[in-house]
């Protein structure tokens, strides 16, 4: 049998003396005009709550007003990153058309250059995969009237020369390929001399020049160098480049030096072709004195 505490304090006497204290705390902080207990109490229990409270009310508040902003910074970001992709393709397009119009614009300038000759323009579509064109393929041939031994044009002047044909296209060997041999003429002074292919000077951007006269004609770096009446191949008068260095040879009775070519042989895309060969010409011109002779 369980034996009753009887120290135990009746709960209805607990409960009357929390009364009396609250009424007690109450009288008093009426009279201390609200700096009493109870204030004392509530600035260590309520206060602190109430502020933490507020401090996470501001924080959701200022973390939806952020996730708000972060998300239209984001949309901004991908409207502008649009934007800059649409011009940065617009301008690169630009480029092209203008790099373009500027090829257009030296292939216009030489065909006036040589305007007294028939010329069909062509597109460079293979090369002999290294780093110069020392032979290339046009895209035009046999079906454009495009025959063996037409001179080819690019850049300033002289690229090369037709060697192979088929029916939409056409091989040319350019003058810097080591096979390759034109008969060139100092413009200045009309002297000849021997314009020799060599692809490895043309590392540094020149081809060879020789078997000019040790005349008395002076012939200075700058001069500009042709093709000559001679050449059994190439058309006379066209521009091969510039003399870029000249020595007197060993035997003292020739010359010979570098010439910077007229034409970009490490980047061509566009080149025009003369459509009448060296033999038209001599064929045409002895017709011609036949004609004369007979009458």
């Amino acid at each position: 049998m369980k034996i009753k505490n009887q120290n135990t304090v009746p709960s209805k006497y607990i409960l009357f003396i929390l009364v009396i204290v609250c009424g007690a705390l109450l009288i008093s902080e009426r009279f201390v005009d609200g700096g009493g207990p109870l204030r004392w109490i509530g600035n260590y229990t309520v206060v602190p709550m109430q502020k933490g409270i507020n401090y996470v009310g501001r924080w959701m508040s200022d973390f939806t007003e952020n996730f708000s902003t972060l998300e239209e910074m984001k949309q901004k970001n991908e409207e502008l990153q649009s934007k800059v992709d649409n011009l940065t393709i617009e301008n690169t397009r630009l480029r092209q058309e203008q790099y373009e119009l500027e090829r257009l614009q030296e292939l216009y300038k030489l065909d006036r250059n040589y305007g007294d000759y028939e010329k069909v323009g062509a597109h460079v579509i293979a090369n002999n995969g290294t780093n110069w064109f020392s032979s290339f393929t046009i895209d035009k041939g046999s079906n454009e009237g495009i025959r063996e031994n037409m001179n080819v044009l690019a850049g300033s002047g002289l690229a090369g020369i037709v060697t192979e044909v088929g029916p939409d296209y056409a091989q040319v060997r350019s003058i810097i390929a080591d096979e390759s041999n034109v008969s060139g003429m100092i413009l200045s002074t009309s002297d000849l001399c021997v314009v020799r292919g060599d692809l490895q000077l043309m590392d540094d951007g020149r081809i060879r020049f020789e078997k000019l006269p040790n005349n008395d004609n002076t012939v200075e770096v700058g001069d500009q160098v042709v093709t000559s009446h001679i050449s059994s191949r190439f058309l006379q008068g066209l521009f091969i480049g510039y003399v870029s260095e000249i020595n007197v040879d060993a035997n003292n009775l020739t010359r010979s030096g570098y010439i910077t070519p007229a034409v970009d042989f490490s980047e061509l895309q566009e080149v025009l072709v003369i459509t009448s060969t060296k033999q038209d010409m001599i064929d045409a011109g002895k017709k011609a004195a036949d004609s004369n002779e007979g009458e």
